[in-house]
């Protein structure tokens, strides 16, 4: 089993920062990628930001200059550092990992269960 846990949503004030963070935890043998996804009420998932396993990074053209993607491989962990933050950014924040069980030969996506990330204006 391999679990992805999501901390550091809450309300913050436009112009304000945040912090999210992902661990993943359980029967891993390897991580690829790892990213951040947003739902907004009414909207499809999107993609914020991606990082691969060298560390090469994609944003979403909203956010790009705003957010920055990271990781700590020996920890497990991706982090989504959030500046400048909008009303338009609130939405449910989701982690995304390509893991690879143990024991298993290729990679699959794991989701973690959403915080909510909510700018007043």
């Amino acid at each position: 089993q391999v679990q992805l846990v999501e901390s550091g949503g809450g309300l913050v004030q436009a112009g304000g920062s945040l912090r999210l963070s992902c661990a993943a935890s359980g029967s891993i043998f390897s991580i690829n990628a790892m990213g951040w996804y947003r739902q907004a009420p009414g909207k499809q998932r999107e993609l914020v930001a991606e990082i691969a396993s060298g560390g090469s990074t994609t944003y979403a053209d909203s956010v790009k200059g705003r957010f920055t993607i990271s990781r700590d491989n020996a920890k497990n962990t991706v982090y989504l550092q959030m500046n400048s933050l909008k009303p338009e950014d609130t939405a449910v924040y989701y982690c995304k990992g390509v893991v690879r069980a143990l024991y298993t030969l290729r990679g699959n996506d794991y989701w973690g269960q959403g915080t909510q990330v909510t700018v007043s204006s």
